[in-house]
């Protein structure tokens, strides 16, 4: 296989990875109703379950797995993280109360930490920076890709009777899946040279000790601001993840599950997933004539996520929802490939799995960890004034206004991005 069809194919492993790390944390969101009856769960309880007892473990692991990731072999880490989250993901199935289940989703965390950074760090050692947006794009189709294939699972695994699907074989079934997965990376995936697109000859690339990793990626305006951009974007999007079934089911009781599961599985993975497509090769195409365009093309396209968002949860039917969140998807997957983009091109070479964990640090424990956990509580809250689809759309109507936050810190991008992204350049263009 030539250099070009392997990095290709690389990019397709690496992004059917990212798609079952996507995979392991949909499904929870789409067996809510389930879970919560079968373990007697509260609103609040299904959102910690779904958010932050999955997210605080995930991003303080993320750190130091990034550190290791960027001095010893990348493929080993990715191969041993995705058998870890895939062995939790079975485990799952066996929970019988919120302390056991919670304690599954804590160790699916730890696995998926050591996912992305060094996905992230082998792609860059792959494809040049002209090329780095529209690659990245292609692995952010994972998120998409995954959200399909976990809603078609569910349709294939939960047999004929909608009223009681057996959440636990879905379950245990993904999880076994991922772990020959993992196999299959360990065996065919090979370890790149690091700073291979920016670096000519044998020059090597030292490491930094792990906190002047972190205070050099902090003193890049541009790199911060895109993290909090992604973060606010990404809390209202799992937020929206972790309810919509919940809220569809609650909103249309007689509306046949396997039908919605299949029709959530088939807007997600064209939608979203072309959403990522597009804005990736839009910000790499409008990136080459005036680098600014990281930035706005986010903060327009989460502009136009909010209304949208807002009418999504006031639709009378589930078809009007569906296709409000059809238009929301293809928005909302814009966002990634300009953002995936800033974290690797921004970095210093030998920082690129560093810079990765860092802003999913950021991302993970403000969206994961907060999104699902505060709509899930919010539910609750309204739940004493309303019945429970109007509590579900206040709550989630509420939530939609973090995505200001989202539009600002973008704009924060697109006006720092210019000097930041010259000065990357400088920083990484070695010769010897």
């Amino acid at each position: 296989m030539d250099k070009k069809n392997y990095r290709t194919f690389a990019l397709i492993l690496l992004t059917i990875v990212y798609g079952f790390n996507f995979i392991d944390r949909q499904i929870m969101g789409i067996l809510a109703p389930f879970i919560q009856e079968d373990l007697n769960l509260s609103n609040t309880q299904l959102g910690l379950l779904i958010g932050f007892a999955f997210a605080v473990f995930y991003t303080v692991t993320a750190i130091p797995i990034a550190w290791l990731a960027d001095k010893f072999s990348r493929v080993n880490i990715l191969a041993i993280a995705l058998a870890t989250w895939s062995g939790f993901t079975a485990l799952t199935g066996f929970a019988n109360n919120f302390i056991q289940i919670g304690l599954a989703r804590m160790g699916v965390g730890i696995g998926e930490a050591g996912g992305s950074p060094p996905s992230h760090s082998i792609i860059s050692d792959l494809y040049s920076k002209e090329e780095r947006a529209s690659a990245l794009g292609v692995y952010s189709m994972g998120i998409p890709f995954g959200i399909m294939a976990a809603f078609f699972a569910t349709a294939a695994i939960m047999g004929a009777d909608s009223s009681n699907v057996d959440w636990r074989r879905i379950f245990i079934f993904l999880g076994v899946t991922g772990v020959m997965l993992a196999v299959i990376v360990k065996l065919v995936l090979k370890e790149p040279k690091r700073g291979a697109m920016e670096i000519e000859g044998n020059r090597q690339v030292v490491n930094p000790p792990f906190l002047d990793s972190i205070k050099i990626l902090l003193k890049i305006p541009s790199w911060w601001a895109m993290c909090f951009g992604i973060a606010f974007g990404s809390f209202v999007s799992y937020a929206k993840g972790g309810f919509q079934t919940k809220f569809l089911v609650t909103l249309d009781p007689s509306f046949d599950f396997q039908t919605l599961v299949i029709l959530l599985g088939i807007i997600n993975g064209t939608t979203y997933a072309g959403g990522a497509f597009f804005g990736a090769r839009l910000a790499d195409k409008w990136g080459n004539k005036d680098v600014r365009a990281y930035g706005w093309l986010p903060a327009i396209s989460i502009g136009l996520c909010l209304p949208i968002g807002v009418l999504s949860w006031w639709a009378p039917t589930v078809e009007l929802n569906l296709i409000f969140s059809t238009i929301f998807l293809l928005l909302i997957g814009i966002y990634l490939g300009p953002s995936f983009a800033i974290a690797q091109t921004l970095a210093p070479i030998h920082m690129r799995a560093m810079s990765t964990a860092l802003f999913f640090f950021i991302l993970n424990m403000i969206a994961l960890g907060g999104g699902p956990t505060f709509a899930g509580w919010l539910i609750d809250v309204f739940a004493n004034y309303y019945n429970e689809l109007d509590a579900i759309r206040y709550a989630m109507s509420a939530t939609a206004l973090i995505f200001v936050f989202s539009i600002l810190s973008f704009m924060i991008v697109s006006k720092n991005l210019p000097k930041d992204w010259k000065e990357a350049e400088e920083r990484n263009s070695f010769k010897s």
